[in-house]
């Protein structure tokens, strides 16, 4: 499947990557050719496998649930760089 350098272009700029001219054509040539490498997946028979999603059987490991006695807020505060009645204080990241 043939990657063109418009395609590149919008889904850049959908992703908020900045590509140049020149850097334009080879990037379509890179992805058409992972394309194509993936496209052979389609020529394997799969018919007898089961699908899976996992390689290797996933065990979940949980520990018991315990009540315990938590640190305090004041050790959870105690690296933080600023704080502000009792909480976190984080700069400001979304303009009103």
């Amino acid at each position: 499947m043939a990657i063109t350098p418009e395609e590149v272009r919008r889904v850049a700029n959908l992703a908020r990557i900045a590509f140049t001219d020149q850097e334009l054509e080879p990037f379509a040539a890179q992805l058409s050719a992972i394309l194509d490498y993936v496209r052979q997946l389609d020529d394997l028979d799969l018919g007898g496998v089961e699908p899976t999603a996992h390689v290797h059987d996933a065990v979940n490991a949980f520990r018991e649930d315990e009540v315990r006695p938590s640190p305090g807020q004041d050790a959870m505060l105690a690296n933080a760089p600023d704080r502000e009645d009792g909480c976190f204080r984080v700069q400001k990241v979304i303009e009103t």
